[in-house]
């Protein structure tokens, strides 16, 4: 799945499988302006931060059971979102620190260094990595990922998957070739 934000007409965190199809909206009221996103991927929840309301807020995959991790004024400089074990990590843009936040009650606020015009942050470690299994875009005895002649997308399972073109090509009749 890909999980993201909107903050045009209507702020929503929406969700979509890999190839743009089943697009979801997860959360659409009480949202204000949602500028980041932290996936949990072990117990499926979605960390997001909403400048506007000053909040970071949690839900599921399904958009349920929704719960306020903090809230206050310190939230209107937060940028980027990561999660990682007991904690959330953030920077603040006024002054470049990397922020922890435990992501269970929002206690246990801690700057813990900074960086010069830090503006997003990742977690990077073994744990957070899902486990890799075959899949519908591994390339065919041929190279061609998925057997698409340009890019293989994911689809509704890791069985499942969707062809497209670069720009200015069209995708053929066999649903694999771009002409």
């Amino acid at each position: 799945k890909l999980f993201f934000t909107d903050y045009g007409n209507a702020a929503k965190v929406e969700r979509c499988d890999m190839d743009g199809m089943n697009r979801t909206w997860i959360v659409d009221s009480k949202i204000e302006q949602p500028t980041a996103l932290a996936l949990d991927l072990i117990n499926k929840y979605v960390y997001w931060l909403d400048i506007y309301l000053e909040s970071v807020e949690v839900v599921d995959y399904q958009g349920r059971r929704r719960q306020t991790i903090t809230k206050g004024r310190q939230i209107r400089h937060l940028c980027g979102l990561a999660v990682f074990e007991n904690y959330l990590y953030t920077i603040n843009s006024d002054n470049f620190s990397i922020i922890r936040i435990n992501r269970y009650n929002g206690t246990d606020v801690q700057a813990l260094a900074r960086l010069d015009n830090a503006k997003e942050i990742r977690v990077y470690q073994k744990r957070t990595q899902a486990a890799v299994r075959s899949h519908a875009c591994e390339a065919d005895p041929y190279g061609m990922p998925g057997g698409c002649s340009h890019v293989c997308l994911l689809s509704t399972s890791h069985k499942a998957r969707t062809c497209r073109c670069r720009t200015g090509f069209i995708l053929g009749s066999d649903g694999r070739s771009c002409k």
